[in-house]
Parts: structure tokens; sequence; C-alpha cells
């Protein structure tokens, strides 16, 4: 049966449940807006390893068997994982998924890749591929600053425009039927490249890869914003929200009632200090967990279209003075 919708959307006939989730996050997380609905909060955020990206890798770990716990099944019951992260050659994946054994697709897309581990997730299971699946990323603040930028100890000062990458994972497992959530359509984006070298301005390298996927969503479902009770962006910040918004105004799109940005909703920026907002995979990741699936589940949102963001950086491309792309992909949530 025909599942394509518009250019580039699935319509799902048979839409995949998001059975459970699970959100596992350092102190800092904690201590946000968002503290009460996460599922582990670290008191430390090394979690008891040597090093920040044995941290992470435990802290994926630990996500992903709360969330396999709390659908009432065991690894050997998942057939397939999407998981990826920030680092090199998906370090905190590889290392964090080893001992479940369950067939993996590493998956990099920077801070995007929790939409897209979902979408890729969603279709598997409504293609009948898999009764059950997982999905699961991670960033942590340390390893991402020491991958991308400075390590810790250098002590760098940060810029007004930059966003804080969250410490934070969180898993989903996907099926069939329950968990009062599915996933009805998704619409995969494409690389969006304006230009942008600043990699302390991660906002404004991944605004326009939204706006470009909000923008096709709305036109594949021949759909309006209102049709959405919220339109989530996964980590622009505040400088990236002002400028996805000036974007689509200028395609007659006014998103403003709206819209909400899981960077903004994961941290005090006054009080905590994290300038622009949050970021990383874990920041939509966990937001997701900790916020929108709550509301979605009561009933308080009938309809959302999620749409992680990610700046497809490397310290490779970047020391070679390339541009920053951005990616963003988006999934139709509703409440069932």
């Amino acid at each position: 049966m025909e599942q394509t919708a518009g250019k580039q959307s699935i319509s799902f006939t048979e839409p995949a449940h998001i059975i459970s989730s699970a959100s596992v996050v350092g102190p800092k997380e904690g201590e946000g807006p968002l503290g009460d609905g996460f599922d582990l909060i670290a008191p430390e955020a090394d979690f008891g390893e040597e090093t920040w990206e044995q941290a992470e890798s435990t802290m994926q770990q630990e996500a992903l068997q709360l969330a396999i716990g709390k659908a009432g099944l065991k690894s050997g019951d998942i057939r397939y994982l999407f998981g990826g992260d920030l680092l090199a050659q998906l370090t905190a994946t590889a290392f964090g998924s080893e001992e479940t054994q369950i067939p993996l697709f590493g998956l990099y897309g920077a801070c995007s890749t929790c939409g897209e581990a979902l979408a890729l997730a969603a279709m598997t299971v409504s293609a009948g591929c898999a009764e059950h699946v997982a999905a699961v990323t991670s960033s942590h603040f340390g390893s991402a600053e020491k991958e991308f930028r400075f390590p810790l100890g250098y002590g760098s000062q940060r810029p007004l425009s930059a966003t804080w990458t969250v410490t934070g994972s969180g898993a989903f497992v996907l099926g069939k039927k329950g968990g009062h959530v599915r996933i009805s359509g998704v619409t995969p984006g494409k690389i969006v490249d304006m230009g942008s070298r600043d990699n302390m301005n991660m906002g404004a390298c991944m605004a326009p890869a939204a706006c470009d996927t909000i923008e096709q969503n709305l036109q594949d479902f021949g759909r309006t914003p209102s049709d959405y009770d919220r339109i989530i962006t996964g980590d622009l910040g505040a400088v990236g929200k002002r400028i996805l918004l000036d974007l689509l105004d200028g395609k007659g799109i006014d998103i403003a009632a709206q819209h909400m940005d899981c960077g903004m909703e994961i941290y005090d920026s006054e009080a905590q200090d994290t300038h622009s907002g949050g970021s990383g995979c874990g920041c939509a990741a966990s937001t997701l967990c900790a916020l929108i699936l709550p509301k979605l589940r009561k009933g308080s949102w009938k309809r959302v279209l999620f749409v992680p963001t990610g700046a497809l950086l490397s310290k490779v491309s970047f020391n070679e003075g390339k541009t920053i792309p951005g990616i963003a992909h988006a999934i139709v949530l509703e409440h069932c």
C-alpha cells in the first residue's frame, strides 16, 4: 500500500507506537526545569567512570536498559537497535550497546540523530520487519567539548551564541501497539548549507535546515501550523529560534504560536549560564522523554511535530575550513 506523502514524507498506514521511553542525565540537567521528568539523574557527570567517553557509554546503556524494562521486555525481545552519538565512529553507542547483543544500525545525524533513529525504527516496524525495535542517542558535555572544541581543562570562554551540550541520553522502544503515542508520519530532512563556519553558533547552522523540513512537512501533509499543538525543534537555542522564525516568516509561514525548542526547555539559561540553550544528541532525546511524550500520553497534546536538528560538523572538515551544513528530521507524534 502506498505510504509516501508529497515530495519526501511518509504517512504510515500502520503506525509504529512508542511503547516506552527512558532518560538518563547528568546533574546539571537534573537541576534544570525538566528535572522531575527524567528517569535517572546521576550525582556526578563522570558516572563513576575514568573518562568522559566511558561515562557517555554508561549513560546510554542505562537509558536503553531502563526503556526495555519499562516496556516489560528483555534485550532478546528487541530485534534491531538504531543508535548514535556525537563521538568519532560512534564510540558511545558501540561500547554502550555491545552487552545487549541487539543487531545495531549505527547512525550519525549530529544532534538530529534522535529523529533519524525514530524515523528508521518506525519505518521498520510499520513495514513488518520487526515486532519490537529500540532507538537510543546520547551526548555528554565533557566528551563533546573534547571532540569538537577544547578539553574542559583548557578553560576556554564561550560566546553568548554558544549552546551547552546536554549530558543526557534518551531511549525508546517501538512496537505495533501500546504506549498511547504513535508515529503517524515522518519527513526525513536533506542537507541545507547556508555557508556558516561558526562552530560556536550551532543554531545559525541548523535553523535553515529546520525551516526547510518544517515547510516540506506542511506541504507534504497538506497542513498548516495550527494542525499541530506544538512544533518542537531539537536544539536551535535562542539564537537559532529567532533565525528559524524569520526564515519561515519570509515564506509566509508563522509558527510562533506553536514553536518550542528543546534546547530552550531543558535549561534555565539565566540561572544555569547556558547562554543560547542546550544542544547535543541527548538534548532532543531526553526532552522528548521528560516533557513531550508525557503530554502526548495524557492527551494534553494530540499531535506534535518533533524536529531534531543537527549541525554536520567534524573536527576534520572544520579545520580544513569547510562550512557547517545542517539537517533536520521531522517526526509526527500523535496521541492514541
